[in-house]
């Protein structure tokens, strides 16, 4: 989805990563520490002798870690996640964010060009959500053989100038749009069915940080909503990050309890809003991932309180190497689906998405 990029800013190579982790440092004068508690004396080892999945079991079951929520959410995940998959070069497909007549992705002509086999699709514009438009997409992708992985939801009225305004017009968060734009959602939902795609997406807003904040239930109880809608239509639904850390992001997750919500990764996001370190964050939400965007950006110097830099993929601070390779280690085997938009620069746009097909296609091959 579209980030406005701003002026330059020189940036800090830092982590702003808020969210709770399992440490296996070791210290011999004390026992292992663990996002504000410790072991009990009787679980104290060298964590060479103790995996993290055993630690995790261990910790949980002795201490329940019932004052503390969220950090027992993350061991339930570790405790219960399931082997991971072996990664091969054609699980890695490239793909590129596509657009019709609505949203800043590439036209598909320029997907066909370039030889990119599957993309994501903004929706089009709401009178053209029809079936002689999904026929007419069809064809094309048919022509070119595309397969489209994921369409996205996008609303009019919608501003990234700054974040306080991203707080206040973007997604389902925004209250006098809400009801019109989870309307709008399910005919987006209706819409992918038509062109057979069993995934939609969108940024769902700044989520209140406080359970009791009213507003947390409110937009939980339209995620429930959207949820229960597309899997009617066959399909799931992404979540894209940016807005939430990743710890907040896997609670909201855990407290819809819908078995088809699920995360579109955007790397570049984390660092754009300034909502956490893209790797670990990886690392984190696991198989909750389930379609990513491949994008890049530099670290504002003010983290959280105004935009980072978008950047050609590559040239920012994500680590496009790291990245990948903390895809693999979760296991995730879908799409690479680039996401450049910059629609008024269309020649700059093609050749940097060109770029990084290159690039994508060079770590694939020395990664996999």
């Amino acid at each position: 989805m579209r980030l406005k990029k701003t002026k330059s800013v020189k940036s800090k190579p830092i982590n702003h990563y808020s969210g709770i982790t399992l440490s296996q440092s070791y210290e011999p004068e004390r026992p292992p520490f663990y996002g504000g508690l410790f072991l009990l004396p009787h679980h104290r080892c060298h964590p060479s002798e103790l995996s993290l999945f055993s630690q995790a079991r261990q910790l949980s079951q002795s201490l329940k870690c019932l004052l503390y929520p969220r950090l027992w959410f993350i061991l339930k995940r570790e405790t219960n996640k399931q082997p991971r998959r072996t990664v091969t070069l054609e699980d890695w497909k490239i793909g590129v964010f596509t657009s019709v007549d609505a949203g800043l992705g590439v036209d598909l002509n320029v997907a066909n060009e370039l030889g990119i086999p599957t993309i994501q699709i903004h929706a089009p514009h709401q009178g053209n959500r029809t079936q002689e438009t999904a026929d007419e997409i069809l064809a094309r992708l048919s022509q070119f053989g595309i397969s489209v992985t994921a369409v996205f939801g996008g609303f009019e009225g919608e501003s990234y100038a700054n974040i306080p305004t991203v707080v206040n017009t973007v997604g389902l968060m925004p209250l006098e749009t809400r009801n019109s734009r989870l309307a709008e959602m399910k005919e987006i939902s209706d819409f992918a069915k038509m062109i057979g795609c069993d995934v939609i997406a969108l940024h769902l807003g700044f989520v209140p940080h406080e359970k009791q904040d009213p507003g947390y239930a409110e937009i939980l109880s339209v995620t429930q909503e959207l949820c229960d809608y597309a899997k009617d239509n066959g399909q799931a639904l992404h979540l894209e990050t940016g807005q939430e850390t990743a710890p907040a992001l896997l609670e909201f997750i855990a407290d819809s309890q819908r078995d088809n919500l699920f995360v579109n990764f955007d790397p570049a996001n984390m660092i754009l809003y300034g909502a956490g370190n893209p790797i670990e964050a990886v690392s984190l939400l696991g198989d909750k991932i389930r379609s990513v965007h491949c994008k890049d950006a530099k670290w504002a110097a003010n983290p959280g309180e105004e935009w980072g830099e978008e950047t050609m993929l590559g040239d920012g601070e994500v680590g496009m190497d790291d990245y990948l390779r903390a895809l693999q280690s979760i296991g995730y085997r879908g799409p690479l689906t680039i996401e450049r938009e910059i629609p008024q620069e269309p020649a700059r746009q093609k050749e940097e998405i060109g770029h990084a097909v290159q690039l994508l296609n060079r770590l694939k091959k020395e990664i996999l």
